[in-house]
């Protein structure tokens, strides 16, 4: 069983180089962070992903195709994502989800990716990483389907809101935190934690994207994670060294394959 601690759930370290790769986990197991999951944009990703992953006993991956990227799923690639996530290291289908906002594919293509991720994951038992920008609607409507009933999922960078976290909690679905936590102007994320039982959160840098509060403006790495922890542990009135523990077994509960 890996070591149960603070864990990077959602980190892209294929945007680095390798150097800078190996520096990034050197630099956040250094500050106390135990575990990364990097997930996937696009299925091209795979070997690479792999090959970091199992050159590391604490890095896992999730692979899929990312709602900006659903038009470069083609024919074979349900097939062929069967075939990736026998590793061992990979642990959930995605990133997949709906992304409303910037509509680099359209909207009847994101889904169908979308739902064709889905149903591969139950099928193979694996839970899902989601993206959801302005998309809150629809995606509310598809996880209420019989189809997906049993969906495990991590809706990650969530930012949807209390009425879209209070029907997610419902599902039992987890929620993932990153530095948006600690902007000034997110309110409509810190909202939520009161209303979000302790064992469905999780956090995550979104690396390189949304540094924290006293990074803000520079690239994201998962060292940052910290910051996320240790606010979303003030925001529970909770010791860090316990909601670093708690977030992790959180994580190794949702990413079961993880746990070796």
């Amino acid at each position: 069983m890996p070591t149960v601690g603070l864990i990077d759930s959602h980190c892209h370290l294929q945007n680095l180089e390798p150097d800078a790769r190996e520096a990034a986990l050197d630099h956040a197991r250094e500050v106390g962070v135990v575990g990364f999951l990097v997930p996937a944009v696009e299925l091209s990703e795979a070997d690479d992903l792999l090959q970091l992953c199992h050159a590391h006993p604490d890095v896992w991956c999730a692979l899929g195709t990312h709602p900006h990227d659903a038009s470069k799923w083609g024919d074979g690639d349900r097939e062929r994502l069967r075939g990736l996530a026998s590793d061992p290291k990979v642990v959930a289908i995605g990133e997949c989800g709906l992304d409303f906002h910037y509509d680099n594919s359209p909207r009847e293509v994101q889904e169908r990716v979308m739902r064709e991720q889905w149903s591969l994951a139950l099928e193979l038992d694996l839970p899902v990483v989601v993206h959801n920008r302005d998309s809150n609607q629809r995606m509310l409507e598809v996880v209420g389907e019989e189809e997906f009933a049993g969906l495990k999922a991590d809706f990650h960078s969530f930012a949807g809101g209390l009425e879209m976290a209070r029907e997610l909690i419902r599902r039992d679905f987890y929620l993932g935190f990153t530095g948006m936590i600690t902007f000034n102007r997110a309110d409509n994320v810190r909202e939520v934690i009161p209303e979000l039982p302790a064992d469905r959160e999780l956090v995550e840098t979104d690396t390189p994207y949304l540094a924290p509060v006293p990074h803000r403006g520079e690239p994201n790495q998962p060292a940052y994670v910290v910051e996320v922890a240790r606010r979303l542990a003030e925001e529970r009135d909770e010791p860090f060294a316990d909601l670093c523990h708690r977030t992790g077994e959180n994580f190794f509960r949702l990413f079961p394959k993880a746990s070796g």
